[in-house]
């Protein structure tokens, strides 16, 4: 047997030498504080602004400052993996986003925090990708998809429970703690990795190999994807192409992003590897992960400001509604990880977004007098049909992915999700305003004096505040102005039905999709055709 093969041989019989159950749940630590930052701070910000004497507008830039970072690392993490040893990267991005979260509990003004979090961004954009290549590495394709299972209660469970969280702590305590608990959790994954974890031989052999850095690359993404999440950020606030610095910036992010493409289909030594998505089944499973993230997250947004504009919740009550979702995911991974593991993985994709779909669309059926329990509920449904989702989906993508590819992969599959996140933010901010306007204008077409049902309601309003004490004068005005309240409300509550609506179907349209990958054997044994 020559050398090279002896190598391979090498590598292919190659194990870590612990547990796996034990690797998985140190690497899956930090990675739950991570994902658990991207909304732990959402329903903090009017603290953070008040006490850092800060505008609303300007405290945002607390959130979106640690998702341009995060965004900018993920791609690139599994191209640094392998130049500096995969072990050595983790921990550095573990050490990175521990300094810089007691930095952000420690932060005087609200530039130094927006500082720390780029910081604490950078070094949490590499911790996603890092693990799912730990345990893609770690697990044989028969035990990958329980390992996904752990690995996916705290990438999905996280986003959920941060607003609860959050709000506890800062009605508890003080903002600052939100970042402060990160430290203790950070020190305890460091020595922890330190001791149990170590690179694969062909990471090892492929560090001594030297390459030139893809500089060009590494910048040309860099300023996309950081202009394209300032622009979706900001772009509802500002009115989008109305405003001279979004045309600019969309122009940026597009040029930067299309020339990234070309670049790094044509170089040698790419930073990011665009190829792994000439893979029917890796370029779906990313696909399919983008709307995970498109729907999860855009309904993590909306159903909390829903019982907060529409309900009178609390940041606390509303951060409530949602965290039960989050332990329903947390419930159905193991069982989703067997299921995997013996029935084909695509009918359980389906089945999820199916159930997705179905929950979400039940949410239409929400109005003003919706309770507590329907709420949760509805999203307790959803949150299971999503369950279904994160594990199938990245088993299967990672079945034909080359083991020396998972870190790249990794990066781009997390990377999909976040962008998926953000756009479906973005677009249900956007669909909630202007759907808002759409329907007060049809609405308000019906206030006339010719209209029965108006006046029937102005003149019962008029006589009760009367009865109240105010003058006849005072009260017609009340009653008018109390009218227009209402419109408002209602229009507003149409506004969110539609979102559930588009979210709705853009999950149904999925369930046919995920039988354009490839089809798997149960246990993780791959088809070939």
């Amino acid at each position: 047997m020559s050398d090279g093969a002896t190598a391979r041989h090498d590598e292919a019989l190659w194990q870590q030498p612990h547990n796996p159950w034990i690797i998985a749940l140190v690497v899956t630590m930090a990675t739950f504080m991570e994902v658990l930052d991207t909304s732990v701070a959402n329903v903090s910000l009017p603290h953070i602004a008040g006490n850092l004497s800060a505008g609303q507008d300007e405290s945002t830039w607390v959130l979106t400052s640690y998702l341009v970072s995060n965004a900018v690392v993920l791609p690139l993490s599994g191209w640094i993996s392998e130049r500096v040893g995969r072990k050595r990267f983790y921990m550095s991005c573990v050490a990175l986003f521990s300094i810089s979260s007691l930095l952000c509990g420690l932060a005087p003004s609200l530039g130094w925090l927006v500082f720390f979090r780029v910081l604490q961004g950078a070094g949490g954009g590499g911790l996603q990708p890092s693990e799912q290549a730990i345990l893609a590495d770690t697990f044989p394709p028969a035990k990958r998809g329980m390992a996904f299972a752990v690995y996916g209660m705290a990438v999905v469970a996280a986003p959920a429970l941060g607003p609860t969280l959050g709000g506890w702590i800062t009605d508890n305590f003080t903002w600052r703690w939100i970042f402060l608990i990160n430290v203790p959790v950070g020190i305890l994954s460091l020595i922890l990795t330190s001791r149990l974890i170590s690179d694969p031989p062909y990471l090892k052999n492929k560090k001594r190999i030297g390459a030139k850095i893809d500089y060009i690359g590494f910048g040309l993404i860099a300023v996309g994807l950081g202009f394209l999440q300032v622009v979706l950020d900001k772009g509802q606030r500002e009115d989008w192409f109305e405003t001279p610095y979004i045309r600019v910036f969309t122009f940026i992010f597009v040029t930067a992003l299309i020339l990234a493409v070309i670049w790094e289909l044509r170089v040698k030594d790419p930073v990011v590897e665009l190829r792994l998505l000439k893979d029917r089944t890796f370029f779906m499973g990313c696909f399919m992960l983008f709307m995970v993230g498109f729907v999860l997250y855009s309904t993590t947004v909306l159903l909390p400001q829903y019982a907060q504009d529409l309900m009178g919740y609390t940041a606390e009550e509303s951060g409530m509604l949602i965290s039960p979702g989050g332990v329903t995911i947390m419930l159905f991974m193991p069982l989703v990880g067997y299921l995997v593991t013996h029935y084909d993985a695509r009918k359980i994709i389906a089945f999820g977004f199916l159930m997705v779909g179905l929950a979400t669309l039940h949410m239409m059926r929400f109005n003003l007098g919706v309770d507590f329990r329907t709420m949760m509920w509805a999203r307790v449904f959803q949150a299971g049909g999503v369950a279904f989702l994160f594990v199938p989906i990245n088993t299967v993508a990672f079945a034909y992915l080359p083991r020396e590819k998972s870190n790249a992969g990794s990066g781009l599959i997390n990377l999909a999700r976040n962008i998926g996140g953000s756009v479906g933010i973005s677009m249900v901010t956007t669909m909630l305003a202007r759907r808002a306007q759409y329907h007060q204008s049809v609405l308000v077409a019906h206030l006339s004096p010719y209209d029965a049902h108006f006046m029937n309601a102005v003149r019962v309003l008029t006589r009760g505040f009367a009865a109240s004490g105010a003058g006849t004068v005072m009260a017609t005005k009340q009653a008018y102005a109390a009218v227009g309240g209402m419109v408002a409300q209602q229009s507003t509550l149409l506004a969110y039905l539609d979102n559930f609506w588009l979210l709705g179907l853009s999950a149904l349209a999925l369930v046919p999709l995920t039988f354009l990958m490839k089809k798997s054997r149960p246990g993780g044994a791959i088809a070939v055709h």
